[in-house]
């Protein structure tokens, strides 16, 4: 469906009387409406009979499963609705050729320099398809060669997001580092599977697993352990797990805001439930309920059969593969946690400062995953759940408010240098700073509130959702015996309420001078050394829907959490193959 929709929308683009046609804007809205119809035909393959014990498409390099359509169908409604937050108007930018803004002294008259509208939301959606065809893969690959294949299309795609902003330095940057780093570590999983391929000679994981379970060779136990540690290293780069973070807060605050809210979400889901697969069914054959082949993870099985020939073997190290990648994923929790936290404390600029937020969550996730128990793995799918409804809220805020904030400018006391230099320096109505969040609360109310509410969850503080998600995760580590891990878990989560109230604050901190504000859309006029805006355009009625519903759902899902709890539960036991 996303792939015929792809070749479509590249067809609408290269014919120029069909594009001129239509709004830009008329692109990502659908794109929005492509990703619900296909969640809503994986919806309905879950009605099919055989998709409990897995369908194989492709000649088998994939392997579709109940798991992963009903993880699908929640990636591309968190995808359309990122894409329905795509805003409404032009994003304008100064043309430095033209003469500057001067306002004529007694006159309602202005000089305004020459302002040329961009849109980047036909390239925008068209990219988010290819990313989000990528992400849907990787969840059902069965496949060495559909394993990369389909982190390398989701991965690319984002590379051109970061820097989809080709007038602005930062972005560029932002997508020239995301791309260096992120092929470094597409390299680490390159190496782990060509590792596998030396040693085997095979790509199909059900192939390798019906090696595996013949061979009692130590040098095919070794270089399959080997690659399967390279290739979980360099999925934990990817999802910016510590210590292998340093590029996140750097490409989220210079890549721009409505492509950060998809960095920071999509490729993280796939990703994790791509990771919680193989972990899972590590741990089903630690306690020997191996699966058969024709279960409903091949590319598990195979790595599962790995780790029973070591246990069954006495390895050199004397640790198996499933004790090496809990150790491995461990220390990756115990690292982001503390970093997360502690770095996050010295950030002044937002995105950088929910970057090391989105680390320290990452860390809560990872150390789920380690433990590896029912509890811990229905855990783990309720905070990626919580995770992805709390932190598309809180972009969602954040660009809402950045449309207004600064759609306005005082220049009240200010000289013409002042303001040609804003108008210089404005390409995007992104928040930069958390101090340009000051006063909010007193001229946004609700949006103000529902910030408010979004932090206060992502805190921890109950009845909140991000309360329950944190909650649920600390049992599951204590009751499996992970002391020093939930001591550590709940110290950084008391530590990282410190910089969540500080931006609370600053929400509710009122200026000492009076805010005057004055609209710098092209379209004004000077009356009385103030600038007035004759045409508004701020947000959707649908982008205004989406913050109200998110924000009701955080706050009130005390009220019914068996919604949510049952199918997770569900989920969690599937995966344990009862």
């Amino acid at each position: 469906m996303i792939f015929i929709s792809i070749l479509i929308l590249i067809v609408a683009i290269a014919l120029p009387s069909f594009n001129k046609k239509l709004s830009p804007i008329f692109y990502s809205r659908i794109s929005s409406i492509i990703l619900l119809y296909a969640g809503a035909l994986s919806f309905d393959a879950l009605y099919i009979q055989s998709i409990g014990s897995g369908i194989g498409i492709y000649s088998g390099l994939f392997h579709v499963t109940l798991v992963s359509q009903i993880l699908e169908v929640f990636l591309f409604l968190t995808g359309s609705i990122i894409l329905m937050a795509w805003p409404l108007k032009f994003n304008y930018k100064l043309n430095r050729n033209s003469e500057l803004l001067s306002i004529i002294p007694n006159t309602s008259k202005i000089v305004q320099p020459t302002i040329i509208k961009t849109n980047y939301a036909t390239e925008y959606s068209l990219i988010v398809l290819f990313s989000t065809f990528g992400a849907s893969l990787l969840i059902s690959s069965a496949d060495l060669i559909s394993m990369y294949l389909s982190i390398e299309l989701q991965s690319f795609g984002l590379y051109i997001l970061a820097a989809l902003y080709r007038d602005s330095e930062s972005a560029t940057s932002a997508g020239l580092k995301y791309f260096l780093l992120g092929g470094l570590s597409s390299c680490l999983i390159l190496l782990g599977a060509g590792l596998i391929y030396t040693f085997t000679g095979l790509t199909n994981f059900e192939s390798i697993y019906s090696l595996i379970s013949v061979s009692d060779s130590y040098n095919i136990i070794q270089g399959l352990s080997l690659g399967l540690i390279l290739i979980f290293v360099g999925f934990l780069f990817k999802i910016a797990a510590a210590p292998l973070h340093n590029w996140a807060p750097d490409v989220y605050d210079d890549s721009p805001t409505i492509v950060t809210i998809w960095l920071t979400i999509m490729p993280k889901i796939s990703i994790l439930v791509f990771l919680l697969e193989i972990q899972t069914q590590i741990g089903n054959v630690k306690n020997g309920n191996v699966c058969s082949i024709t279960s409903d993870f091949e590319l598990l099985n195979s790595f599962n059969s790995i780790n029973s020939n070591i246990l069954n073997t006495k390895n050199v190290t004397g640790e198996s593969t499933s004790y090496l990648i809990k150790n491995l994923l461990l220390i990756s929790s115990l690292l982001s946690l503390i970093i997360g936290t502690l770095v996050g404390l010295a950030q002044t600029k937002i995105k950088r400062l929910l970057a090391y937020s989105t680390i320290s969550h990452i860390g809560f996730i990872l150390l789920a995953l380690s433990i590896n128990t029912e509890q811990s793995i229905d855990s783990l799918i309720f905070y990626i759940i919580q995770y992805s409804m709390t932190n598309l809220d809180v972009f969602l805020i954040i660009i809402a408010l950045g449309y207004i904030i600064n759609n306005s400018i005082n220049i009240s006391n200010r000289d013409n240098k002042t303001i040609n230099n804003y108008y210089l320096n404005k390409v995007d109505t992104d928040i930069k700073f958390i101090y340009e969040l000051k006063n909010q609360f007193f001229y946004n109310p609700l949006l103000s509130l529902s910030l408010s509410i979004c932090l206060f969850s992502m805190a921890g503080i109950p009845p909140l959702i991000g309360f329950f998600s944190k909650q649920f995760v600390l049992s599951s580590a204590i009751e499996s015996g992970y002391y020093f891990m939930a001591i550590v878990a709940i110290l950084v989560s008391v530590i990282s309420a410190s910089y969540y109230l500080k931006i609370i604050k600053v929400l509710h901190t009122e200026e000492n001078t009076p805010l005057e504000t004055l609209s710098t859309n092209p379209n004004l006029e000077l009356e009385n050394n103030v600038l007035t805006n004759k045409e508004e355009i701020l947000l959707s009625n649908f982008h205004s829907f989406l913050i109200s519903s998110l924000t009701l759902s955080i706050l009130l899902f005390v009220l019914k959490p068996s919604i949510i709890l049952n199918s997770t539960q569900l989920l969690s036991l599937s995966l344990f193959n009862y």
